[in-house]
This record gives C-alpha cells, sequence and structure tokens, in this order.
C-alpha cells in the first residue's frame, strides 16, 4: 500500500494579519521551526509554538492511522513517485497516429525502459474531433484512430503498461479541438462526462492543458482556472478509476503575479504540474536545431520551487527530450541528472525506436533513475552558482545524498569539492565514499575531483563518514525575477553578504546556512532586521535575526513582520530594505536552501 500523505501546508497562524507557515518544508518530513516571537496576548511565542508543533504532528499521525488526508478525505496518494513514461508531444506535436503510440509503447518495453519505470504511455492534444457527438461525447479523430482510443488503451495495457490521454480545461484545445471547459460564452462543462468516458477507456492518467479557458467579463483569470481545474479534479474522484491528474495551469501564469497563487492551490487538485513553458519541440524541418536552452530555461524556473513539492505533489518542468534530435549524449545526460536531482516526473517525448543504445543506457540508468524515485522527493539546494556551474545537493534515503555539477558553459570545467561546501563538518575525518552514477565506479575521496565537460553534468551518490556529521542546511539564496532572455543568468539574482543583490558568481559571501532558529548566516556573521535596515551582524539569537520563510516565498523578519525586499535600480534589484509585505512581489520572493 501506498504511504498516506497530505495534500496541503499544515496549519497557520496569523501574527499581526500577515499569514505565517511554521513548517518550513510544508511536507510529512518538515523541520518546524518558529522563532521566539510574542502573540501579542501574554503567551511566550516559543512556548505556543511548541504547542503548534506537537498539534500538527498529532494531526499527522492520525491521519495517517485513519488512512486518508487530513483536510480533504482523499485516499492514498496516486503518485507517492515522481511520474515516469512517454508522451508524443515534443517530437510528433499533432503528427501521430494509433500505430506510433502502440508502438512507441512496445519500444519502450523492448529496449528495457518500461523495466526500468517509464510505465505510462499517453497521447497528447489532436486525438479527437473538434465537435462533440449527438449525446455530447468526444469523438476520436478518424483519421488518427479509425477504431478508437479503447483499443489503443488495451494495447497499451496488455504490454503491462498504464495509459494517458490528454484534454484541456478551456472550450477547446491549444490545437482547437473539443475541449471540456465552458463554452465560449458560457454554459455547462463536460469534466464529469468526459472522466466518465476516459474511466470506461481505462485511463490511468490526464493531462489537463489550459488553453482557451472562458473567462467572463469582470472575472479573475486565477479564480476562473481554479474553479475548472477543482472541477476536473471531482470529477476524477467521482468516476471510481485511479486516475493520475497532471495540470497545466501555473504555466498560464508564468511571468505574472498569480503564478504563485496559482502553485499554491494547484497542489490541491492534482498530484503533479506544469509550471511554465513547454521544453523545445522537434521539428523536421529543422531537425538537428539545437535543444538545450529550453532544457536549462526549464530547469531555471522549476529549482526555485522545491517548497511546494511533496511526495504525492510534483513539479514538472515537462518532457525529457534527451536523446532526440537536437540534444548531444552530454546535453542528455545533464537533462537526466538535473530532472532527477530535482525529483521531476521523467516523461520522455521521442521516438523510442530511434534512440542510441547510449541514449537508452542514459535514459535507463538506474542508479540515476534511484535519485529521481527517492521516496523523500525532495528537490535539490542550489548550493553553489557562478556564470558557467551550478552545484546541486539532494539528500537521500538510508542516510545518503547525491550531488550534481552542471557544466553550462563551452569548456571543460575543473571541479574540486570538499565535504564541507555541503554542509559537513570541515575535518580531516570526514570522507565520502562516493560512487559516479554514470560510470559506477566508486572509491572513498576527501573531495570530489572531476573534469565535467561542456553541457555536460557529473552526478554521484555520496556516503558521508561518521567524523562528517549531520550537513547543515548551506547553499545560494536566490531572488527570482521577471525573466528576460529566458535563462539562468536573467532569471535569478544572488543574495550577498556584502547586502547587494547580483549576477551569482560563486563567492563566498553567496554562500548561506539556514539555521534550526530562522537565522540566515554567512561569513560568520547573521543577517538582522537594524534600525538601518538589514545588516549582517555577530549572531546574538535576536528576535531580529530570525526570519520566516512560507509557500509565497517571503522571508519575514519577527522582530517587525516586514519582508526583506530587494531595491530596484534601472530594473534590476541591486540592494536590500525592509518593506511591508506585498502579494507575489517580485522583489520580495526568495528561494533558499532546502
Amino acid at each position: 500500500m501506498q504511504p498516506l500523505l497530505f495534500t496541503r501546508a499544515g496549519p497557520r497562524v496569523n501574527l499581526m494579519n500577515l499569514d505565517v507557515l511554521c513548517v518550513s518544508s510544508l511536507s510529512l518530513h518538515a523541520r518546524i521551526k518558529c522563532c521566539p516571537i510574542r502573540f501579542g496576548y501574554g503567551v511566550p511565542g516559543r512556548a505556543l509554538s511548541i504547542v503548534l508543533q506537537v498539534l500538527i504532528l498529532v494531526s499527522i499521525a492520525i491521519a495517517s492511522t485513519r488512512g486518508f488526508a487530513a483536510d480533504t478525505g482523499v485516499q492514498q496518494s496516486l503518485a507517492d513517485l515522481p511520474p515516469m513514461g512517454w508522451n508524443d508531444w515534443a517530437h510528433y506535436r499533432c503528427g501521430y497516429t494509433a500505430q506510433d503510440i502502440v508502438a512507441n509503447a512496445r519500444a519502450l518495453v523492448a529496449a528495457g525502459l518500461a523495466a526500468k519505470g517509464y510505465s505510462t504511455v499517453t497521447i497528447d492534444d489532436c486525438w479527437m474531433q473538434k465537435t462533440r457527438d449527438a449525446d455530447g461525447n468526444l469523438q476520436a479523430d478518424p483519421q488518427r484512430f479509425p477504431q478508437g482510443i479503447k483499443p489503443v488503451a488495451d494495447a497499451v495495457h496488455a504490454l503491462g503498461l498504464k495509459f494517458g490521454i490528454y484534454e484541456d480545461a478551456g472550450y477547446k484545445t491549444c490545437g482547437g479541438f473539443a475541449g471540456s471547459g465552458v463554452p465560449d460564452g458560457g454554459g455547462s462543462d463536460h469534466f464529469r462526462e468526459d472522466a466518465r468516458l476516459f474511466a470506461s477507456w481505462g485511463v490511468d492518467y490526464l493531462k489537463l492543458d489550459g488553453c482557451n479557458v472562458y473567462v467572463p467579463r469582470g472575472a479573475s483569470n486565477v479564480a476562473v482556472f481554479q474553479n475548472a481545474y477543482a472541477a476536473e479534479s471531482a470529477a476524477l474522484k467521482a468516476v471510481g478509476w485511479p486516475i493520475v491528474f497532471s495540470e497545466s495551469a501555473p504555466a498560464y501564469f508564468l511571468d505574472t503575479p498569480d503564478w504563485y497563487d496559482a502553485l499554491t492551490w494547484v497542489r490541491e487538485y492534482g498530484q503533479l504540474w506544469r509550471e511554465g513553458w513547454d521544453t523545445a519541440n522537434f521539428h523536421p524541418e529543422e531537425p538537428e536545431a539545437p535543444r538545450f536552452h529550453a532544457v536549462l530555461w526549464n530547469y531555471a524556473y522549476n529549482l526555485p520551487l522545491g517548497r511546494f513539492q511533496k511526495p504525492g505533489n510534483w513539479d514538472d518542468p515537462d518532457f525529457i527530450i534527451g536523446g532526440d534530435h537536437g540534444m548531444t549524449l552530454a546535453e542528455t545526460r545533464s537533462q537526466m541528472a538535473l530532472w532527477s536531482m530535482m525529483s521531476a516526473p521523467l516523461i520522455l517525448s521521442s521516438v523510442v525506436s530511434s534512440l542510441s543504445p547510449q541514449a537508452v543506457a542514459i535514459l535507463g540508468n538506474a542508479n540515476v533513475i534511484a535519485v529521481d524515485q527517492d521516496a523523500q522527493g525532495k528537490m535539490a539546494t542550489l548550493v553553489r552558482r557562478t556564470p558557467v556551474m551550478d552545484v546541486l545537493f539532494k539528500p537521500l534515503t538510508g542516510g545518503d545524498y547525491a550531488i550534481a555539477v552542471l557544466n553550462r558553459g563551452e569548456i571543460p570545467l575543473q571541479v574540486n569539492l570538499s565535504p564541507a561546501a555541503f554542509g559537513f563538518r570541515a575535518s580531516a575525518d570526514c570522507r565520502f565514499d562516493a560512487q559516479d552514477l554514470w560510470s559506477g565506479s566508486g572509491r572513498t575521496v576527501s573531495a570530489l575531483e572531476a573534469e565535467i565537460a561542456s553541457h555536460d553534468t557529473g552526478i554521484w551518490r555520496v556516503r558521508p563518514a561518521g567524523g562528517c556529521g549531520l550537513p547543515a542546511r548551506i547553499g545560494a539564496i536566490t531572488l527570482i525575477v521577471t525573466p528576460s532572455k529566458h535563462d539562468i543568468d536573467s532569471y535569478s539574482r544572488c543574495l550577498a553578504a556584502s547586502g547587494s543583490v547580483g549576477s551569482c558568481a560563486g563567492a563566498p559571501v553567496e554562500s548561506w546556512t539556514v539555521t534550526a532558529e530562522g537565522a540566515l548566516q554567512s561569513g560568520g556573521l547573521c543577517l538582522e532586521n537594524s534600525s538601518g535596515g538589514p545588516k549582517m551582524q555577530v549572531c546574538s539569537g535576536v528576535i531580529s535575526q530570525c526570519w520566516n520563510y512560507g509557500l509565497q516565498g517571503n522571508l519575514v523578519n519577527d522582530a517587525d513582520r516586514r519582508c526583506l525586499s530587494a531595491t530596484d535600480i534601472n530594473g534590476k534589484p541591486h540592494s536590500l530594505e525592509m518593506q511591508a509585505c506585498g502579494h507575489n512581489d517580485a522583489n520580495q520572493i526568495w528561494s533558499l536552501p532546502n
């Protein structure tokens, strides 16, 4: 039986009219942390926080023993691990038939990828007609599916795989075909009848897109989307057939303040969600057009969103296009390593039978897949970022850790990383038993040393020696800014202990430790909300050095409930000040070490 998991964040406490989450990682594995504030009616904040922590943990235990999620009544998670499978879209777009779908399903089995976990085969847009039949039912395109959808689903199931399908929350799909949502101009949606139809076909997985959603005049876009996805979620639960629900709602709010609202409520309705742009599609007129830039962009917007993710709820940076045209083997290794470090869904989108043996070996690397499918489901922490390199760190079950180094540059990169770089004790007794997950070789080392080729990513599984102790919560603190070029450098800025916020250089002043009490330390000093603004001071445990961090990404100081904010100079974040906390203000949204 799969583990029982919450689908929402823990209890909220209103402090001075500000909604603050005291559960920092928002999962069953959460660290409980509240600074020693007072609530304004004579009860010491630390004592009350302990009571709250006990209540939270008791509620989790009760929910688990009862066999349902505490606040929704939903039975066990449908996706306790990141989903894996195949989808036609990034390679075929609308240029596929039933034979292509079944052929790729067979190729997954023949290549051994199905046995590695790639178990769900999903049809994307364009499978249906533009109109419904006389009874209001969706109709399969007779050219692509002359015998309908169910024989294809049966063929996929006969291979021991699961079957997925696509629909849209709008009145028509992105390709212009019949959608499930409210008709243009108003009326009744088709979510319930379509869900019943999908269940009758044996659909195991539904991807619901968000094109052409009808928004009445004066209505809120994000509220209309929420209602539509809530309706689909309710329809899927009502049919009595387990269907994993992949939501595309957040992708339609990327680059807007509503994005974080969508990322907050989408967790209540489905098991995974796309937050942004598609990965680059294959185009036969330019078959070898480079596609790695799109992979890096999707990685860039997904990595800072670890706070929204937990087992049963997955951030989805879109398809694995590694191994397909426009992706080198080094770039294929990078996408697999980065997606696995993020515990992202691994959904291939290529012609499986055309993958080279080398690409199949990369995509089917059991050790890398194990990092992705780790039961903790944690997003990796960004430990260090330079103009050409990212260093990632991820805890795994059983006391192991995964480390990855991405080389975004055009020349080979030499790396030498000691255990202390990841928050372990700086000691001669601290060594790693390290396995290179690409080569499979392992040895005991005092530092990870490697040469990483251009566009490649090294990935290791390490077990620290007893002299290392437990790692501190260490890494970069980044500010998410409006992207201008769809790349890492234009998307995020690093907070430096000097008080500046700018392009990440990988300097020591960009390395932060988040303490259990909520302090932010760098270079032996702590960030304090002082009378002259945020400054680095000697760590003393005073309330002005305590920060709360929740789903919205704000760093809220316990002294005055204001938010750490980046000033804006010529459109670029530059220095720090304290401001009243706004709602999804770009200059107040931070990503912390996990």
